[in-house]
């Protein structure tokens, strides 16, 4: 009967075990989300997905894992690298570069399973859900690292010991890990379909949650970072004042305005961080909550890859920023070049 379908058939079809690609437009309309698929990504229905946005989402897995890789290369190779504020950025480094992987795993695993079996989609969706997890608390404890360096810095320096930080990592990591795997523990919506939300497969009201954490998560960040802003102004204005008192005779005028300048272009890097954090992910954690697995995928699409792209921008951010690393890259690039330069030539053989 044309496009229409009954009740009885609506009903055979869902006791049936689903085949791919087979699906009709009206069935893949009450059905959105038969068909695992990993975190973070469009739940896929009767249209197949555009192969483009599967591509740049593959070429920003492997950035991201390229870059967070090279940063993890210097800390580790670089002794002098083993302060507690490199350590937070290590597991931040190490949290995107497991983030990447899992977006290439994903592709590869899409091209060589049709269809991605549940237990395949669980893993896939756990190494997202970590790795996304971990990145976002490591920013957090960053933050909160810098936040009281600047608040405490009489005692917080003495305070800060490795041992410390590294019980404070191994406890992110274990909560984030957990966190990972609740969806092999049964939250998810593979058993409900309909239930599904765009985050797959995750159901409509762990994606709430899990949204609502993240805004909460931006919004402590944001609060921290203004805190940081309103202490680094004050000291600003102190320290000018002192310099003025000590050097009454003198010309106090330029130090002054270079510490202001200063601490101008410390606030607008801050305001670069947020703004960055902000675009990446509040649109996709917003849309989440609202969206509904009916709606074009190419929205999902749309939004899933400044997300991911926030892990490639993190270590141009948080690593390669950074003056001692990059002393440390231009130490190790100048040595390769040296030793390339200066290897011995092949002695040619006496005829």
């Amino acid at each position: 009967m044309g496009g229409v379908v009954s009740f009885r058939d609506l009903l055979s079809i869902s006791l049936s075990p689903p085949i791919p690609n087979s699906q009709s437009p009206e069935v893949a309309l009450l059905f959105p989300c038969s068909v695992p698929f990993p975190l973070f990504l469009p739940c896929p229905s009767a249209p197949a997905p555009d192969p483009p946005w599967d591509i740049a989402l593959c070429a920003a897995g492997t950035v991201m894992a390229c870059e967070n890789a090279l940063v993890l290369a210097v800390l580790c190779c670089t002794p002098s690298l083993r302060a507690p504020t490199f350590m937070l950025i290590g597991s931040l480094a190490l949290a995107d570069l497991l983030s990447g992987v899992g977006l290439v795993a994903n592709f590869v695993v899409r091209c060589v399973m049709d269809p991605v079996s549940d237990a395949v989609a669980l893993c896939l969706a756990g190494l997202l859900l970590s790795a996304f997890s971990a990145s976002a608390c490591s920013l957090l404890a960053i933050t909160v690292d810098r936040y009281l360096s600047l608040y405490s810095a009489l005692t917080y320096q003495a305070e800060r010991t490795l041992p410390f930080t590294c019980g404070l990592l191994a406890a992110l990591w274990l909560t984030c890990l957990g966190i990972g795997a609740l969806p092999a523990m049964g939250w998810h919506c593979l058993d409900t379909p309909d239930n599904c939300s765009v985050l797959s497969p995750l159901t409509k009201d762990q994606a709430a949650g899990l949204s609502v954490s993240y805004l909460f998560l931006f919004s402590f960040i944001l609060h921290l970072y203004l805190q940081i802003c309103r202490v680094a102004f004050r000291h600003a204005q102190q320290i000018a004042v002192q310099r003025h008192i000590v050097n009454n005779a003198g010309s106090p005028m330029p130090s002054a305005f270079c510490l202001v300048s200063s601490t101008r272009k410390g606030v607008s890097t801050l305001s670069l961080v947020l703004a960055t954090f902000a675009f990446c992910w509040v649109p996709l954690a917003v849309y989440a909550m609202v969206a509904d697995p009916t709606y074009p995928q190419v929205y999902t699409y749309f939004l899933a890859l400044p997300a991911a792209c926030h892990s490639a921008i993190n270590p141009v951010v948080y690593g390669f920023r950074n003056p001692e690393i990059q002393r440390s890259l231009s130490v190790a690039y100048t040595t390769y070049l040296r030793s390339l330069f200066s290897r011995p030539r092949g002695s040619t053989s006496n005829v």
